[in-house]
């Protein structure tokens, strides 16, 4: 990982885009700033509003600015270096005259960093809303001040209103107290054993010889003595060759292509592999890493044959694909786990072009983690379907844990660790690799298609130097190409982009992110390298520079969008709460979350707390969906439609709860539309089945439920997963 330093800020304060609007009202829309009926679930207002403080000498004088959401193809709008843009309105009320100040003639607002260096003009205000550029800083400061014109380079008049971000409200409130650890607390419920903190690293599970290493911590944290002795309470697990003998080396994945009718054998099993000089043991499909891609016709129907050669039971779910149930994947929903050394056949159907992809449904947070993944390309028959390209790349997108020593940090044997976050990796693979090169042609298109398979890390992808064209996602194509400067994709989720090379030389694959310490309240930058692509001098044949700078129109996925948008203003018909519940933590880890608690940004982009959430448990943390309208909770849920219904769904991602997280919430066996994000609607859609829920946030997804049968909902983090955060539904 690299990291860059705060000049990104500064850089972000001159390179705003300017546009000042006075509008009447907010009544299209309500405010996220108003007060929300009880109950109501709406976004969070301590996220997403900030306050302005009047000056003691302007008594009546009040304001705020409102953080929204900027329309995007993603439920999160970031910069390509992972700073979250706001739509910003100030609402004021109040103001006198200026005039009555002295020779003032207008009010103005002003950005800031917290040490009000520099300072940029964002023009003039007055009572009632006004729109203000984008924001995009991490903390900032907005001031409004009388001044004798609207031109004025930087503040010198008087300061009516002031106010910090959110963001600000990180400080520690007793650094000392977590600095020394539970040592000093006395005895009592508040604290807990010294060995339930320190017990011996050296766990072992039972019957093998697997011990509990430490966790790679990040080198922009501030780790404190009582954070770094937590352990896990659970046994460990790593795979181990039947006998002690060695599994066979894992091969690179191969191309599949199938036609309907046609019969593939999968087989689940153990591989060794050699990353960054280590020799590892891990979970292969066909002895291969990534599991082969496989490549069908759309319509076709195919049987895929499971040998489960692994040391505990699996299956496979066929991710996206809208199939017969019975296939599904799903243990207790539509198939008993296929145990070491059982079979299972699947009869898959494609109904849908697109990009999928193949895991198991048993232990997500170890066997997928371990390797059993792999892609599913579905050609649609339309020789228009994508725009030109000079080739296609399909990349499966990994992050793997692996401590200091080179080895892969164990995993719980009969729990998941890691519940509260989930597994962050320290070494991110493309295509199972973790140094991915290619070679391109100089001015060639190169069509993206892009699957995150992490368990837990959302993704900030971009090509710096190179543009960019979103196309498709999940399920289909958008209705309208556009321009972006980065890719959110989230675990689970499948973005489709065309990148052209125009310039010789190395141009990178990159992730670019904004960890947060909250425990010192400073954000810091990352950039991790996935890959390169070496640029040739050699130039690209045919040249689609002219076709690469149009920006298409799918009139197919238009017109079957069409068919549902009598359905976009119809009330919600059900409502999930997403949060979370624990218990029995460790002194540290409850003291530390009380910390954390003052503020969560939307999406948490690197593993900030390693240990402390490496050592917590399924045991210890539950994570929740909930039913607002019955009380109900995860699998207690049990919806139930018929088949055709057109079905709104309005997720709330709970922001005043421990630790409040993003969530990417997947839907088996159907499709849906994301309509709106806070509250703003979406004005290019696409078919998708995983959507990313923010932290504070509400999304509304509306459902197509087109296929019968029991079916889940649930986080695609694994951990979160197998913490309890799932529920079923049925259409029947």
């Amino acid at each position: 990982m690299m990291y860059a330093s705060g000049s990104a800020i500064v850089a972000a304060l001159f390179g705003l885009t300017f546009w000042l609007a006075p509008i009447g009202s907010l009544s299209a829309q309500r405010s996220l700033c108003d007060p929300a009926p009880a109950g109501a679930l709406v976004p969070s207002r301590d996220l997403y509003c900030l306050s302005l403080v009047a000056s003691p000498d302007f008594v009546g004088v009040s304001g705020r600015v409102e953080l929204g959401r900027l329309p995007g193809p993603f439920t999160i709008a970031v910069t390509a270096d992972g700073r979250i843009r706001y739509a910003a309105t100030i609402r004021i009320a109040g103001l006198p005259e200026p005039s009555s100040l002295g020779r003032y003639t207008t009010y103005v607002a002003w950005l800031a960093t917290p040490v009000m260096y520099p300072v940029v003009r964002l023009g003039a205000v007055k009572n009632g809303d006004t729109k203000l550029p984008e924001i995009a800083l991490d903390k900032f400061v907005v001031l409004v001040t009388a001044e004798r014109s609207a031109m004025v380079k930087e503040p010198g008049g008087r300061i009516v209103l002031r106010g910090e971000s959110p963001s600000s409200r990180l400080q520690p409130p007793d650094l000392m107290r977590f600095a020394i650890g539970a040592a000093a607390v006395p005895a009592g419920k508040d604290s807990e054993p010294m060995e339930h903190m320190n017990h011996e690293v050296s766990m072992q599970s039972a019957g093998d010889s697997v011990r509990w290493t430490t966790v790679p911590m990040p080198p922009n944290l501030t780790m404190l003595p009582g954070e770094m002795a937590l352990r896990p309470t659970v046994a460990p697990y790593l795979p181990r060759g039947a006998g002690g003998a060695a599994p066979t080396e894992a091969r690179p994945y191969q191309v599949v292509r199938l036609a309907d009718g046609d019969t593939l054998r999968l087989t689940a099993g153990m591989v060794t592999r050699t990353l960054k000089g280590h020799r590892v043991t891990m979970f292969g499909f066909n002895g291969q890493y990534p599991g082969p891609l496989i490549s069908v016709p759309q319509a076709a129907t195919v049987v895929v044959q499971l040998e489960n050669a692994l040391d505990q039971p699996t299956s496979i779910h066929w991710h996206g694909v809208r199939l017969d149930n019975r296939f599904d994947g799903v243990p207790r929903f539509t198939q008993e786990a296929v145990p070491p050394g059982g079979h299972f056949t699947y009869h898959v159907h494609f109904p849908d072009a697109g990009i999928y992809w193949y895991h198991p449904h048993v232990r997500e947070d170890t066997q997928q983690e371990l390797g059993l993944y792999g892609n599913l390309f579905v050609h649609s028959p339309r020789r228009d379907y994508f725009g030109p390209a000079n080739r296609e790349e399909t990349l499966i997108l990994d992050d793997l844990l692996v401590g200091e020593d080179g080895q892969l940090v164990p995993f719980g044997k009969d729990q998941t660790t890691h519940a509260f976050m989930g597994r962050f990796g320290s070494l991110f693979l493309v295509n199972g690799e973790p140094d991915w090169r290619m070679a391109a042609k100089c001015g060639e298109v190169v069509r993206f298609l892009f699957t995150n398979v992490s368990n837990t890390r959302t993704l900030n992808l971009s090509f710096p130097g190179a543009k960019m064209k979103l196309v498709g996602s999940d399920a289909g194509n958008y209705e309208h190409e556009q321009w972006v400067e980065s890719v959110v994709i989230a675990p689970a989720e499948r973005y489709i982009v065309h990148v052209r090379f125009d310039k010789t030389g190395d141009v990178a694959l990159v992730n670019r992110v904004q960890g947060l310490d909250h425990l010192f309240s400073k954000f810091f930058y990352e950039t991790d390298t996935l890959g390169v692509i070496h640029v040739e001098k050699v130039p690209a044949k045919p040249d689609l520079a002219a076709a690469f700078r149009q920006l298409r129109t799918d009139t197919a996925a238009t017109a079957d969008i069409a068919r549902y948008r009598r359905y976009f203003d119809k009330p919600v018909d059900h409502s999930l709460l997403l949060t979370i519940e624990a218990h029995d933590l460790p002194f540290v880890s409850r003291q530390l979350m009380l910390l954390d608690s003052a503020y969560f940004v939307p999406v948490e982009w690197t593993g900030t707390m390693p240990t402390m959430n490496w050592a917590s448990s399924s045991d210890e943390v539950r994570w929740v969906l909930r039913d607002p309208d019955t009380g109900k909770e995860n699998m207690d849920i049990d919806w139930t439609f018929h088949r055709g219904d057109v079905v709104k769904l309005h997720l709330a991602n709970e922001r005043r709860s421990m630790h409040a997280m993003q969530h990417p919430i997947h839907l088996h066996g159907q499709r849906f539309l994301v309509l709106a994000v806070n509250g703003v609607r979406n004005d290019d859609l696409v078919w998708k089945d995983t959507a990313l829920i923010p932290a504070g946030s509400t999304v509304d997804l509306l459902v197509d439920l087109s296929n019968p049968g029991r079916w889940m909902l649930h986080c695609h983090i694994a951990e979160h997963l197998s913490a309890g955060m799932m529920m079923g539904f049925t259409v029947n």
